[in-house]
């Protein structure tokens, strides 16, 4: 009689067949190229990294990490660290053209690298990167990382023309800007006014598309929602991060987080001379969005104090004036 022991487990016989395994390469690497492209936040991509050696050689092939996407990038100023910056270097490295943007602006503005950043953005701009084209048009506006002198508005133009023609909204709205200003191009009112109205049009589109999209529970990208580079930038100079050099300040338009790089980079409100702005573009959203409240309560307040000094009241076209430099924003 065929005895068991009793402090021994009985081994059952179990199927050690793993389906995943038969799966090829191929197919699991196309799996991962889409959760690249479409991944959430960093976090739902690095996640498969540590499910097994297998997804983790596949996750990290260079075709996988050329489709790393906007959010699959997004990395926060709070969680920055040696190890996201290699993550980034890594997709970059791959041919994303998102990651080459995001690791090129925080370069850039951020580590005071801006040689290598600016190599970066160029890096996604020769892909079409639209945001890539726009933020080089900026740089070229302001002269940025450089003198005064080093401002060229002709290649500023013709990177936000680049940019424009993909549909870029931002840069939409500034092309049409400088058209109507004659800024670094010849003057042209009615083609620059063709350009904010489409720019307009498109930021529309692009709400109402959003708002459709969320009632269907689909993953979407609201035209209102700052840009992950954006919001890493505030974030790096905020309260709390690092402290700007003394005379230096940020972008005032709430979506940007630009800080300048020199003294006196940005252009200032003409009114009230408060504010900064690193463009057109942002000088305008801003005006549209909370500056015209402020600046006109600053102007009403001088006016005020003005006529308190001089014991009468000013002249009516002192307030027409005012009143014309509103309207032509």
């Amino acid at each position: 009689m065929e005895t068991t022991h009793l402090n021994k487990k009985q081994r059952l016989e179990k199927n050690q067949n793993c389906h995943f395994d038969d799966l090829p390469d191929d197919l699991i690497i196309s799996i991962l190229c889409n959760l690249a492209s479409s991944a959430s936040s960093p976090s739902d991509f690095l996640t498969v990294l540590s499910t097994c050696k297998r997804l983790n050689r596949l996750a990290l092939n260079p075709l996988v990490l050329s489709k790393a996407g906007t959010r699959t990038v997004a990395v926060t100023a709070e969680n920055w660290s040696d190890s996201s910056q290699r993550f980034l270097k890594l997709c970059s490295n791959a041919g994303s053209a998102d990651a080459c943007y995001a690791l090129g602006m925080i370069r850039f503005y951020c580590l005071e690298k801006k040689r290598n950043g600016a190599a970066l953005l160029a890096k996604a701009a020769i892909r079409s990167h639209a945001p890539a084209l726009y933020a080089l048009g900026v740089i070229q506006f302001n002269g940025s990382g450089g003198s005064k002198s080093d401002k060229n508005l002709r290649a500023g133009v013709a990177l936000c023309s680049r940019s424009a023609s993909i549909g870029y909204i931002d840069a939409l709205r500034e092309l049409g800007h400088c058209l109507q200003d004659g800024y670094g191009c010849p003057r042209n009112v009615t083609e620059g006014r063709r350009y904010l109205i489409q720019a307009n049009a498109r930021e529309v589109a692009c709400t109402l598309r959003s708002f459709l999209s969320i009632k269907e529970g689909e993953m979407t990208f609201p035209v209102k929602e700052i840009h992950p580079v954006n919001r890493f930038l505030k974030d790096w100079f905020g309260p709390g991060g690092v402290k700007l050099s003394e005379g230096l300040t940020m972008c005032s338009h709430d979506g940007c987080g630009r800080p300048e790089t020199r003294a006196n980079e940005f252009r200032r409100c003409s009114v009230c001379g408060t504010v900064n702005y690193c463009s057109r573009g942002c000088q305008a959203l801003d005006w549209r969005v909370k500056h015209k409240v402020d600046c006109t309560r600053l102007t009403d307040l001088w006016l005020a104090q003005v006529a308190a000094e001089i014991g009468e009241e000013l002249p009516p076209e002192y307030n027409e004036d005012v009143e014309n430099i509103f309207a032509q924003r």
